[in-house]
């Protein structure tokens, strides 16, 4: 969703909150504005469209001032214009908000707010919070927003200044991210941690319910009973892996990074010498998985394809039982979920809201859990009884595509860790052990299939439809791929299990519709050259994902991608790879702005 972030130091402001928004940029892009304070005055500028536009607002006007707060946002309450764009401020012009979130009862407050005088100038629910702080305020910023917090209910990270207590900012959270980068003699705030790197790698991450207040040598955080001590993560990744290294997208950057993402998240889980594996887990010990009946994956997006191919392996290789469900519907129903459910939240930014609440229900409901995050600091991980933590960086590009990866690779490892637990086998086998080892390599031989590939986009991109089919594991991998293309490229696109192609599907099929078939020489692959026929028998176009070159293909195929063939448990992870490639051109081709699509956000941080 939005991107927040705030700085109090030494330093003028402006300069170094607008290298943040841009590292930011990714959670919303439909508006942009900035705030910063010098001699007991704020300097406000706010624009709508992309954060370009605020730069070029900006550009030679002074906005001086150690102190500063800025936005960029993703429009929830009120149209993405110049009004509705962040900071808001109150009636006196003393108060100044950003906020990332959904206030629920924000237009009964509003109501009782204009009773009482005060004046509002846009649509959006952050603006009440303003005016909650100034009709609280007595001469203490942090006071005053804990107070307004309690008159306002919903999600939100809200991050406050005020002209009346300079050198102070003040931040809250329930629900969205707040990460406080701690430095010399300064201190920031921030919604994601990108945005500190530069500058710090000592990051605090708020808890719910926590209101903190930080000034240039000092952070203090109390929750509702009072003061606490929150513990410093250190950072790790360095602030040059957020930049796009010579690549023309984020996109693009983080697509050829899968295999050595992929080795990353690997090491420290196994030995690919002996087979042992040192995915260390309380959770995963035998007797610990001998009291579960089932595993539920929860997940949101590009993470529930994941999901679904963790539910085959976890079958096939454990033989356990495993239900996959959307963060967004699991709560909503009377989910069956007890202390034998091992569940397990899956999560690149690890903050997602609805993946977030299905995982509060089932912990209410007795169940241990088990997150799967590339952020070890965030909240799915800090809720979580065990963290089994991807390695794959900052992922900027909003379409997810090495978090996916890096996601397949940890689920097979959580596979084989609850194989080994129920007694069915020790460590990896020799097969698995030598495909592991080569899987980097062959994700790069796939990733050798780019000139191809992008040549293929420029026949299909004015196509308006398109249709992807696949069976058993590679099911998912359809979805991700159909997600994949409309997600950056705007083509309506369908994943469909190959199988259910004659129950409905198979009636769009024409000459003008490009078909992508995922075949793999596996268990399924027969029946899929037989899907593959019927979509050839009504002239659709087909584009055939396979991992041998054989004359069945051939004769049937109008384009096709042989890709590096492995076990079939890993082959999903090589074979989305040629999926990323054709949306990637296919957009390009398109003129979309790949990075950013339109009404998209990276991390869905409020229901």
């Amino acid at each position: 969703m939005c991107g927040i972030v705030g700085y109090v130091g030494s330093q003028e402001a402006a300069p170094l909150l607008l290298d943040g928004l841009k590292r930011l940029e990714y959670r919303g892009y439909d508006s942009a504005g900035i705030a910063t304070l010098c001699n007991g005055h704020f300097t406000i500028q706010r624009s709508a469209g992309k954060l370009s536009t605020l730069i070029e607002k900006l550009a030679g006007s002074s906005a001086l001032g150690l102190v500063g707060i800025a936005h960029t946002r993703w429009a929830t309450h009120g149209r993405p214009t110049e009004q509705n764009a962040h900071p808001h401020t109150d009636c006196k012009g003393q108060v100044v908000v950003v906020h990332n979130g959904i206030f629920e009862n924000f237009a009964e407050r509003k109501i009782d707010l204009a009773a009482r005088g005060h004046r509002f100038t846009s649509e959006t629910d952050t603006e009440v919070f303003a005016h909650e702080v100034e009709d609280a305020f007595a001469g203490d910023l942090f006071a005053a927003v804990r107070t307004a917090t309690k008159n306002l209910s919903g999600a939100y990270a809200v991050l406050v200044s005020s002209s009346a207590e300079p050198g102070v900012l003040v931040t809250a959270r329930s629900g969205p991210p707040i990460a406080l980068g701690l430095g010399n003699d300064e201190n920031w705030v921030a919604s994601d941690p990108v945005a500190l790197v530069p500058w710090t790698r000592d990051v605090v991450f708020l808890e719910d319910g926590d209101v903190a207040r930080v000034d240039a040598k000092s952070v203090r955080i109390c929750d509702a009973a009072g003061s606490v001590q929150r513990a410093t993560h250190r950072i790790l990744w360095d602030a040059v892996a957020a930049e796009k290294g010579g690549y023309r997208h984020f996109m693009a950057k983080e697509i050829h990074e899968q295999p050595t993402a992929v080795a990353e998240t690997l090491g420290g889980k196994v030995s690919l010498q002996t087979g042992e594996l040192t995915l260390e887990s309380p959770l995963l010990s035998p007797d610990r998985v001998a009291g579960f009946e089932r595993v539920l994956l929860l997940a949101c997006g590009t993470s529930w394809h994941a999901a679904l191919v963790g539910k085959f392996l976890v079958e096939r290789m454990a033989r356990m039982s495993v239900e996959v469900d959307y963060g967004s519907e699991f709560r909503y129903r009377s989910p069956v979920v007890d202390a034998r459910t091992l569940t397990v939240g899956i999560s690149q930014s690890g903050e997602t809201a609805d993946t977030v609440a299905a995982l509060s229900e089932a912990r209410r409901a007795g169940s241990p859990i088990a997150a799967i995050v590339n952020a070890p600091g965030s909240q799915i991980a800090r809720m979580a009884d065990s963290v089994l933590a991807t390695h794959a960086g900052p992922e900027i590009g909003v379409a997810s595509t090495k978090a996916f990866t890096t996601q397949l690779a940890v689920l097979f490892l959580l596979a084989a860790k609850l194989r080994e637990s129920r007694g069915l086998a020790r460590g990896l086998t020799s097969g698995e052990r030598a495909a592991l080892a080569h899987l980097p390599a062959a994700i790069q031989q796939a990733l050798s299939l780019e000139a191809k590939i992008e040549k293929q986009a420029r026949d299909f991109h004015d196509a308006r439809d398109f249709l992807f089919l696949g069976r058993g594991l590679h099911y998912p991998i359809a979805l991700e791929g159909a997600l994949k293309l409309k997600e950056i490229s705007y083509i309506h696109a369908e994943g469909y299990p190959a199988g259910e192609m004659k129950h409905g599907p198979i009636a769009l099929v024409d000459e003008n519709l490009p078909v992508v078939v995922l075949a793999p020489h596996d268990a399924w692959r027969d029946k899929t050259i037989s899907n593959l026929r019927e979509v050839k028998s009504r002239d659709g176009i087909s584009l055939v994902v396979t991992t041998r070159e054989d004359e069945e293909v051939a004769a049937l195929a109008d384009y096709s991608l042989v890709i590096p063939e492995t076990i079939p448990e890993l082959q999903p992870i090589v074979s989305v790879v040629p999926l990323q490639l054709l949306a990637y051109h296919m957009a390009v081709r398109r003129g979309c702005d790949v990075d950013q699509p339109r009404n998209l956000a990276k991390s869905v941080t409020v229901e």
